[in-house]
């Protein structure tokens, strides 16, 4: 019971925090596109490396759930 509860919450606050982070960090970049147009492709192409890390850790939580799903 334990172990299913801890991959429950390892895959819910993962998806959870990734969600929030590139909710933010797509706002930030937005607004700052919107401040300064002629830095647009910087900002996207640092947007897109930043959301490419935020999504590596949600992977990482998806993969502690298997871990610990495989141990039941």
């Amino acid at each position: 019971m334990g172990i299913a509860l801890g991959a429950g919450l390892a895959v819910s606050i993962a998806g959870l925090g990734g969600g929030v982070g590139m909710g933010m960090a797509g706002g930030k970049a937005i607004e700052a596109i919107a401040r300064q147009p002629e830095v647009g492709g910087d900002v996207r192409t640092l947007m897109f490396i930043t959301f490419a890390f935020i999504e590596t850790l949600t992977i990482y939580g998806l993969l502690i759930a298997f871990m610990l799903v495989g141990k039941m």
